[in-house]
């Protein structure tokens, strides 16, 4: 599958499929604050570019977001990527348990405001199910 690596850094990886239009973001580490807001607009502004709908998060080694985050992410974040096309959410689940807890929350949101999402512990499932959509 041919690929565009976006960005790269100590916190995250965001790559774009070319040919399915999926944008897929890896968190190496725990990410908040301005690393989880370049990672999450950065995302935003390669949706747009390329034109895609769906995005992958590979969040296994993330953990609960700080509310701060979480406010900015739906307040800011998520209006500019529903307007930038996005549409289909497949998330891999943190392995910390209080972090799952809280992006399954995240999850129900964006779900009961549009967007088609659902929840994985395997990354090529995740994939699967987006190259279905």
């Amino acid at each position: 599958m041919a690929t565009e690596t976006i960005l790269e850094n100590e916190y995250f990886r965001i790559v774009f499929h070319t040919r399915t239009k999926i944008l897929h973001h890896k968190t190496l580490k725990f990410t908040d604050g301005d690393a989880f807001r370049t990672l999450l607009l950065t995302g935003t502004a390669t949706l747009a570019k390329y034109g895609g709908c769906k995005w992958l998060s590979d969040d296994r080694l993330q953990s609960a977001i700080p509310q701060a985050d979480l406010n900015w992410a739906d307040t800011v974040w998520f209006p500019k990527t529903v307007e930038a096309g996005w549409k289909f959410w497949a998330l891999v689940l943190p392995e910390n348990v209080v972090g799952q807890m809280n992006l399954k929350r995240v999850l129900r949101l964006h779900t009961e405001e549009g967007v088609t999402t659902k929840a994985f512990t395997d990354e090529y499932e995740a994939m699967r199910w987006l190259e279905d959509c």
